[in-house]
């Protein structure tokens, strides 16, 4: 009793974020037991503590990075428990736990909508619990018809019904949530020609990366029309679909100039559109791919690493810095470069908090990611493009591989575990564990003018 007591204290005393950070390495060290347990491996397979940490931590993460295959480890409940373990992971901890909370009957309290509101990545408490519901029937929704329509598609490639739904709804799971993982062992490679499916998985992709916030407003939009009421989409959602949609068309771009002379030559030019648009989208978090990323080229293989380190927007399935923080970066050199101390953009201005912390966001992923980087390039046997892949797709929760995973020592292992961490968790979030509740300052010393650049 008086061990509760102490432990419901401490709790007290945790901060929300640092409580976030402990409600996700519950559930991964949960998850971690979950795979550990010989029902759901194949039968004569055992799975390591690390191998299975491993795995749990891709999946929560929904990054989709393995050093096993998935098809010939795991058995069917093995694969249940993985999809169970990516609905967490993609919808986030607190989201799902706010269904629960709900479907008991319980209160979801202050501290409850606190929780929800960091681990969504909102600013107000407002409607949260409203927010949450609705996530959640959204995404279930994608994936039920996603899951459906694929299962018929795949009838074509698979003997019987029950293998081709089972493979189209674990790929509607993998593709909405931003996973990445597949029990084909190849990926998507099976239908790089089969362009419903690839449209299909595209879709549910963007599902995954732009946005919980966007999908609502979006829902809200249509019910407005409904309604004939007014409705004006938020900055947010304005400024996340302008860049998503920029980058996903440009990205798609580059990818074919990149490997026009390489690749891409004497390709059919709609064979060459869904490769590039599919693996442009598929940069933002998922991680699925319908080639041998090995056989691009070298520039090509890393300015996909920048989109995944880029990542997708705030508030979904993905990783990376996030879309919103690239275009404030981007915006902000560009008014700074006009001489302008103010972004306006939308009839809006942003506040200099916001812009502080997307360079704040930027310059620590950076300093993370290069970091990892010239240490793994130390212990791992790899090409330097290929360990700057492994850790742009770990931090960006992404999923695509030139082969290292596999390979990695255990130290590697525990490096790119923590990545994905933290590409799942947020740099803000991480950044501000430490700080605890925080506190105002109480004095101030004399500013003082510093030269820059």
């Amino acid at each position: 009793m008086i061990t509760i007591k102490k432990i419901q204290l401490k709790s007290k005393e945790l901060s929300t974020i640092q409580l976030i950070v402990i409600f996700y390495f519950s559930a991964l060290l949960v998850s971690t037991i979950l795979l550990k347990i010989p029902l759901a491996h194949r039968d004569g397979v055992s799975l390591s503590f690390l191998d299975a940490m491993f795995t749990s931590a891709s999946a929560i993460s929904v990054t989709g990075l393995s050093i096993i295959s998935i098809k010939d480890t795991f058995s069917n409940f093995g694969i249940f428990l993985l999809c169970l373990i990516l609905q967490l992971g993609g919808l986030g901890v607190m989201s799902l736990s706010t269904f629960l909370w709900i479907m008991l009957g319980k209160k979801v309290g202050l501290k409850e909508r606190q929780l929800i509101m960091i681990d969504q990545n909102q600013s107000s408490l407002a409607g949260l619990v409203q927010l949450a519901k609705r996530i959640l029937i959204i995404f279930v929704t994608f994936e039920l018809i996603g899951g459906i329509i694929l299962g018929f598609c795949f009838m074509n490639y698979f003997a019987s019904p029950l293998s081709a739904f089972k493979h189209g709804f674990f790929a509607s799971i993998s593709a909405t949530t931003n996973a990445g993982f597949d029990i084909t062992g190849d990926s998507l490679s099976p239908f790089h020609k089969d362009y419903l499916v690839q449209t299909v998985i595209i879709i549910l992709m963007i599902v995954g990366a732009i946005g919980f916030p966007v999908m609502v407003e979006v829902y809200e939009f249509f019910l407005s029309l409904k309604q004939k009421k007014k409705f004006h989409f938020t900055l947010f959602t304005k400024l996340t679909t302008v860049t998503f949609v920029f980058l996903t068309i440009i990205g798609a771009l580059c990818i074919y100039l990149l490997d026009s002379q390489h690749f891409f030559f004497n390709k059919p030019w709609h064979e060459s559109f869904f490769y590039s648009f599919f693996h442009s989208a598929t940069t933002k978090s998922a991680g699925l791919t319908t080639m041998n990323i090995n056989d691009l080229t070298a520039s090509n293989q890393l300015f996909l690493s920048i989109l995944m380190f880029i990542g997708g927007s705030p508030s979904s399935a993905s990783g990376g810095i996030r879309t919103t923080t690239f275009a404030i970066v981007i915006l902000a050199i560009f008014f700074y470069a006009q001489g302008k101390s103010s972004i306006k953009i939308f009839r809006r201005e942003l506040y200099s908090e916001d812009v502080l912390k997307s360079f704040i966001v930027l310059t620590t992923a950076a300093f993370l990611c290069l970091s990892s980087i010239i240490i793994l390039s130390i212990t791992e046997h790899g090409t330097i493009i290929e360990v700057i892949f492994e850790v742009s797709s770990a931090f960006g929760t992404n999923g695509l591989s030139m082969g290292l995973t596999p390979r990695l020592t255990t130290f590697g292992k525990i490096l790119i575990i923590i990545l994905m961490f933290i590409g799942r968790v947020g740099i803000v979030t991480c950044l501000l564990i430490l700080r605890g509740k925080g506190s105002k300052e109480k004095f101030n010393y004399p500013k003082e003018k510093v030269t820059i650049g």
